[in-house]
């Protein structure tokens, strides 16, 4: 059923698109939900934010008193008020949603060109190439966003996550993007939630979109952090202590004395990387720094309606229950490095030479890069740049590259009309255009290193050849004023805290001050006087035409996915994975971004930066008689012999990127089941969303009995279709039945168990959500 009728021209959807959230709506919601409660609960504003969102408030509460009961346990159907996407991510979810039929979206929807852009040599050299790269899939975006009523953000105009934050994001709102690090604009006060495509094309149609209840985790702020460490530092602290799966099932809701120590970009920055430990999304409370920030961005209507709902709506209420709550003394924090190969191995700078050393990581630092959707801010510029100057005022220069992303197009006019891009420039800094560039692979080494080396970065992931390819590249994350402090040496073991460094040609050395900078301009932020990054909108319009052309290498229309035969599923191992397995070794980035509008070509990469379990191999795997192949290769062996397929990993499979190719390939190349110790939420939830089957291991040590060649068969799967999920309670306990059948003829079976809501068992039976939408 839909979620509502309307046209682009009422005062629902004009008040969306200005994004002011309709609080008073909210607040009776609330209301409504205290008195299903019969209020006897105190609630999160978690659950505050979420449940005045609920489809159906009555029939969530219909069996359950208390709210704390749907955690963990229960799928919440709920009708978010946004949604956006990146050009990347946003072709395959156009893609679907055409096939839906429908003539515009139902919910504000944008699109940001910010990943197929290059960030190597500078703004002028790097992007019209990206853009004449790139024209098909862009004209395509802007033909779509024109047709469908779709805001349509252009290449330069910014990073996802930095415009969200300057132009959507509020107090209570609850959004979806289709990137993991959507929870950004928790950094206002938002839930925000990183999905895949299908997910996008569930709210696109105006249905409800489902989410499994999660917990809540409180994070204790308290203290006052010191002069050199930022919000970045609090978020690695805490990435370090709960790892990278420590967060999943979680919503981490953040509140305490010290938060108000903390700037709304700041904030942002935190929320940002709580994807890093698997977390649903980060959440803050209503405070006078996004009073501030609001204002500086041009949006002070909205403050004056979120105060009316700051003790209400926009807080948790008086003792709340969290899950589990972490204290954090920001007085005992220091600057950390995370890294690397991993967000979560975190080290205090204090201790990094030493374990450095220890480790036998490369000593030299050949490259310095500040910027990404986590650090990119007014107030992370302005702290690097009191570095630069600081060194210039002594006549000292970078000894290594250093690369400078501004967020969006905003920040960076506020940077030029304030001089602090003055100081980078004078610097001699590489000002890249306002895109994620190197932080997503889109970085073009000149010249190119091979080989082990480390680089330093303010961005919020480091997996194995992210970066420029190079596996052998150990990227460690950290704050841009560390990153940019670090450039004046080339060398780990420099600390610029504690140590000196010498001035060439005298007797003098030098030492850094902690930074300073501004949370925000004196100013409100600058408008940028180049039209072509300005964001196009207009009412949807069915006569514009959306062409893809049959010999494109760039785009393909999809074709609908097959329904479930009516039978136990009966798959051979392609592949068993061994150890860590991110969207980024089952569908890389980089070279391949380009192909994400073409599921054919794009799905050459699946599975191919793995690792064999028994082989120790990436990329290779081999068939029953020995041949060996490429893992993309076998896949479409055995989809050409109609032979169905499965892979089997290990804990956290998926982590990373809200990469949807990451499904959708393994379904396109005949994949129908992935058995793994644990997943990552989102790329489960794609699985389900393409019609594969995701089943857990009830025991960890059940992988040692299989092998690449054996043949796994449900035992149970009928009956679990046929009997569905009773008001969130699983047939059996989840439990079904697995029969492994060796190459020898020896068998086994196994308990294993599924999540799946009655929603995504039908999207099983029909073959995709998508398929499930379009009937």
């Amino acid at each position: 059923m839909l979620r509502f009728k309307r046209t682009l021209a009422t005062e629902t959807f004009q008040n969306l698109r200005t994004n002011v959230p309709n609080y008073n709506k909210l607040s009776n919601n609330l209301s409504n939900i205290y008195k299903l409660t019969n209020n006897s609960h105190p609630l999160t504003l978690t659950e505050k934010i979420l449940f005045s969102h609920l489809q159906d408030a009555e029939k969530t509460f219909e069996k359950i008193n208390n709210p704390i009961e749907l955690r963990g346990n229960d799928y919440l159907k709920l009708l978010p008020d946004r949604l956006a996407m990146q050009d990347a991510s946003a072709q395959t979810a156009i893609l679907q949603f055409i096939t839906t039929n429908h003539k515009f979206t139902h919910v504000p929807t944008s699109i940001h060109c910010d990943h197929l852009i290059k960030g190597s040599k500078g703004l002028s050299n790097d992007l019209l190439p990206s853009v004449q790269q790139n024209n098909e899939v862009f004209d395509f975006l802007k033909s779509a966003s024109l047709k469908f009523g779709i805001e349509y953000w252009p290449p330069n105009s910014g990073i996802i996550h930095q415009i969200v934050l300057e132009n959507y994001s509020a107090p209570g709102l609850l959004m979806l993007g289709t990137d993991s690090h959507t929870p950004n604009a928790g950094g206002l006060g938002a839930i925000a939630i990183g999905v895949g495509g299908a997910d996008a094309v569930d709210i696109m149609t105006g249905n409800s979109w489902e989410l499994k209840c999660p917990k809540v985790m409180g994070i204790h702020l308290y203290g006052q952090l010191n002069e050199w460490c930022s919000a970045k530092d609090i978020i690695l602290n805490i990435v370090g202590k709960l790892g990278v799966k420590g967060g999943t099932g979680f919503i981490l809701e953040y509140f305490g004395s010290g938060l108000n120590n903390l700037s709304s970009t700041g904030m942002a920055t935190i929320c940002n990387m709580g994807a890093e430990v698997g977390a649903t999304s980060s959440v803050m409370p209503f405070l006078p720094a996004h009073e501030r920030y609001l204002a500086k961005t041009n949006r002070q209507f909205i403050v004056e309606e979120a105060k009316k709902y700051k003790d209400t709506l926009l807080k948790s209420d008086d003792n709340a229950v969290y899950d589990n709550v972490m204290d954090i003394d920001l007085s005992k924090l220091e600057p950390q490095l995370n890294g690397p190969f991993t967000p979560d191995l975190s080290t205090p700078i204090s201790k990094f030479g030493k374990t450095s050393k220890e480790n036998n990581w490369p000593q030299e630092i050949s490259a310095a890069l500040i910027g990404s959707c986590t650090n990119s801010s007014f107030q992370d510029m302005s702290r690097a740049a009191n570095i630069l100057k600081q060194a210039q005022t002594v006549g000292l220069k970078p000894k290594i590259p250093l690369y400078v992303a501004p967020g969006s197009a905003a920040v960076r006019e506020t940077l030029k009309r304030d001089g602090v891009l003055d100081i980078f420039q004078n610097a001699g800094a590489i000002i890249l255009s306002n895109a994620c560039g190197p932080c997503i692979g889109q970085w073009e080494r000149d010249p190119k290193v091979e080989g082990p080396n480390t680089i330093l970065t303010s961005f919020n992931r480091n997996f194995s050849r992210r970066n420029d390819g190079n596996p052998q590249t150990h990227n460690f994350l950290t704050s841009p004023e560390i990153v940019t402090a670090m450039a004046f040496s080339n060398n780990v073991n420099f600390n610029p805290i504690t140590d000196s460094i010498p001035i060439e040609g005298t007797n003098e050395s030098f030492k850094f001050k902690p930074p300073t900078g501004k949370e925000l301009p004196d100013s409100n932020f600058a408008k940028p006087t180049d039209e072509s990054v300005a964001a196009i909108w207009s009412n949807p319009d069915e006569n514009v035409q959306i062409s893809v052309d049959s010999n494109s290498s760039r785009l393909e229309l999809l074709k609908p996915f097959p329904k479930w035969s009516g039978n136990e599923l009966k798959t051979l191992v392609v592949l068993k994975i061994k150890g860590k397995c991110t969207t980024d070794h089952i569908s890389p980035a980089g070279p391949w971004l380009k192909y994400k509008g073409h599921l054919t070509n794009i799905s050459e990469n699946t599975l191919i930066g793995s690792i064999n379990a028994e082989t120790n191999e990436t990329n290779t795997c081999y068939d029953l008689d020995g041949s060996q192949y490429t893992v993309p290769g076998l896949m479409k062996k055995y989809k050409s012999e109609n032979i169905p397929w499965s892979v089997v990993g290990e804990h956290n499979y998926g982590e990373g990127s809200a990469r949807e190719h990451a499904a959708l390939s393994v379904r396109f190349l005949g994949g129908q089941m992935v058995l793994v110790k644990s997943f990552a939420r989102i790329h489960e939830t794609n699985l389900k969303k393409q019609g594969i089957l995701p089943l857990w291991f009830t025991k960890d040590s059940d992988y040692d009995l299989i092998g690449s060649g054996d043949v796994l068969e449900t035992i149970g799967l009928k009956d679990l279709i046929k009997m569905g999920v009773d008001n969130g309670e699983f047939v059996n306990g989840g439990l079904l039945k697995l029969k492994i059948t060796k190459p020898d003829g020896n068998e086994h079976i196994i308990d294993v168990k599924h999540t799946m809501s009655n929603d995504q068992l039908d999207f099983f039976k029909q073959g995709s959500a998508v398929n499930c939408m379009s009937a």
